[in-house]
C-alpha cells in the first residue's frame, strides 16, 4: 500500500531536514521525502496541511504491567494509549510478574506484542534476577529474545558492586544500564518531596539528596567502567549539575526529564490528590525550572513519560499508602508543545529531537528517522490544536492523571507504524 503526506512541515532531525515537503511510503517503508512528488497511483493522500510531520515518537519509559498486573494495563491497551499519544515506540519496563528478568518471558512480551500491539514494543530486561539486586540476570540471553536495555526500575540497584558488574556487562553487549535514582536507605518510606511544603502539609518528604547520591554514585561507576549509565525521570537541579558536569568530562551518561517534572511542583500536592504521588516526587519550583534550563541546553537528552497505571482503587486510598506513578502517554507530546515550545523554553526541532533521534539513539533502536529505507512511521503534529485532557477518553485501562481538564495547545493528530494509520484523532 502506498500513502503519501503532503504539504506538512516535514521535521526530521536525523536527516537535518526541517521544510515544506511531502513524505511517500510504499510497502510500509519510506520511499521519498522531497518537493512536489507528483502523482502516486494508488496512494492514499493525506493532506497535513497546517501540520507538522516527523518520524515516529518514541517513549523508552513505559510501564505495560504485562504479565501479572493485566487489571492496571496490559501490552494491548498500553499499546493504544500509546497511539493515541503519538507514540509509534515504545520500551517497557520489567517490573512485571514475574518481572523481565529471563529469555522466556522477553519472548513472550515480544510475541504478544506482535500479534497484540498497534506500536513497536521494546522489551528492557531486569539488572537482576526477581529485581532482588542479589544475582545479575542473564543478559544476553534477554538482548538476543529482543531485550534493548536492563533496568530493575520501580528499585535501585542498591550494591555498588551489582551496579559495576552491570554496568560492565551491558556495556560489553552494546546496552545501557537504567538505573532508579534513589537511595532506598535515606527515607525508606516518603509521601512528597522533602521541603516547606512537606512541612507544611505535615508529611514525610524525600530530599533531594534520595536522588542525588545514587546518581552521584552511577557516574562514579560509569567512569570506572567505561559504561552506558542512563538516567531515568531525572528530577532535581544538584543530579542535573551532576549530569551536566559528568557530561563535560566525556563519562558515557544520557539523561530522561518526564513532563510532569518540567511542569508541576511539589504545591500540588496541597490538595492531596493521589495522582499526583509519583516517584520520584514532584520537586520544587526551582527543580521545575532547572528541568526547563537543562532541557535548553541539552543536558537533558529525552522526554519519558514514565507511564505508570493504576488501578482507580488503588489511587483511592489516602495518600501515604496509594502507589506512585501516572498515566502519561497520551499527555506527554502536548504537554512538551504547550510548556516548552509554546512558552519559548525550546523550539519545536528540538522537541521533535527529544521524541525522535534521542530517545531512539540512547536504546540503538534503529528509528527516529524519516530516510529512505526506513520503517515509515511517522507522527503527525498540529502545534495550535487545543485540547483538554479527558482521563474517561484515556485508551489506558487507568485514569490516574494529575492533568484532568488541563487545557493544552498542540496534540498529536495522526500516528502511522509501519505506514498503517493506527490512529487518528476524530
Amino acid at each position: 500500500m502506498k500513502l503519501r503526506i503532503d504539504n506538512g512541515r516535514v521535521i526530521d532531525p536525523a536527516n537535518d531536514i526541517d521544510g515544506r515537503f511531502d513524505v511517500l511510503v510504499d510497502e510500509g517503508k519510506i520511499s521519498a521525502v522531497g518537493e512536489g512528488l507528483g502523482e502516486t497511483p494508488g496512494a492514499r493522500v493525506i493532506d497535513a496541511s497546517g501540520k507538522v510531520v516527523c518520524p515516529g515518537f518514541i517513549d523508552i519509559h513505559t510501564h505495560l504491567r504485562q504479565p501479572g498486573y493485566e487489571y492496571k494495563e496490559t501490552i494491548r491497551s498500553g499499546s493504544l494509549a500509546a497511539a493515541a499519544g503519538g507514540f509509534t515506540s515504545i520500551a517497557c519496563m520489567p517490573n512485571t510478574s514475574p518481572p523481565i528478568d529471563n529469555q522466556s518471558v522477553v519472548e513472550f512480551v515480544v510475541s504478544t506484542a506482535l500479534s497484540e500491539a498497534v506500536v513497536n514494543i521494546f522489551p528492557v530486561g531486569a539488572v537482576s534476577k526477581g529485581l532482588a539486586g542479589q544475582e545479575l540476570a542473564e543478559m544476553g540471553e534477554m538482548q538476543a529474545a529482543g531485550i534493548v536495555a536492563v533496568s530493575d526500575d520501580g528499585l535501585p540497584v542498591a550494591s555498588s558492586h551489582m551496579m559495576r558488574r552491570a554496568l560492565e556487562y551491558a556495556t560489553m553487549l552494546g546496552m545501557p544500564v537504567v538505573n532508579h535514582a534513589e537511595d532506598p536507605t535515606l527515607v525508606p518510606k516518603w509521601s512528597m518531596h522533602e521541603g516547606e511544603v512537606s512541612t507544611r502539609l505535615g508529611m514525610t518528604g524525600l530530599p533531594a539528596a534520595g536522588e542525588v547520591i545514587m546518581i552521584a554514585r552511577d557516574i562514579i561507576l560509569a567512569e570506572l567502567t567505561g559504561g552506558m549509565l542512563h538516567v531515568p525521570h531525572l528530577s532535581t537541579r544538584s543530579a542535573l549539575d551532576l549530569v551536566r558536569e559528568a557530561k563535560r568530562r566525556g563519562i558515557r551518561v544520557t539523561a530522561e526529564v518526564t513532563p510532569h517534572h518540567f511542569a508541576l511542583t511539589d504545591e500540588a500536592v496541597a490538595g492531596f490528590d493521589p495522582n499526583t504521588k509519583m516517584s520520584p516526587p514532584l520537586r520544587t519550583r526551582d527543580d521545575v525550572e532547572a528541568m526547563l534550563e537543562g532541557l535548553a541546553d541539552g543536558t537533558l537528552d529525552c522526554i519519558a513519560t514514565d507511564h505508570a497505571p493504576h488501578h482507580p482503587d488503588e489511587k483511592a486510598l489516602e495518600y501515604d499508602n496509594a502507589p506512585c506513578g501516572i498515566i502519561g502517554l497520551e499527555t506527554a507530546v502536548s504537554l512538551a508543545l504547550d510548556r516548552l515550545v509554546h512558552a519559548g523554553v525550546i523550539d519545536l526541532p528540538s522537541m521533535v529531537t527529544r521524541f525522535t533521534t534521542a530517545p531512539a539513539g540512547i536504546f540503538n533502536l534503529d528509528k527516529g528517522t524519516l530516510s529512505s529505507g526506513a520503517d515509515a512511521d511517522i507522527t503527525i503534529v498540529d502545534p495550535d490544536l487545543q485540547v483538554v485532557v479527558d482521563a474517561e477518553a484515556s485508551r489506558s485501562k487507568s485514569r490516574n492523571t494529575p492533568f484532568q481538564g488541563t487545557e493544552l495547545k498542540g496534540a498529536p493528530v495522526m500516528t502511522i507504524v509501519g505506514g498503517d494509520v493506527v490512529w487518528q484523532r476524530d
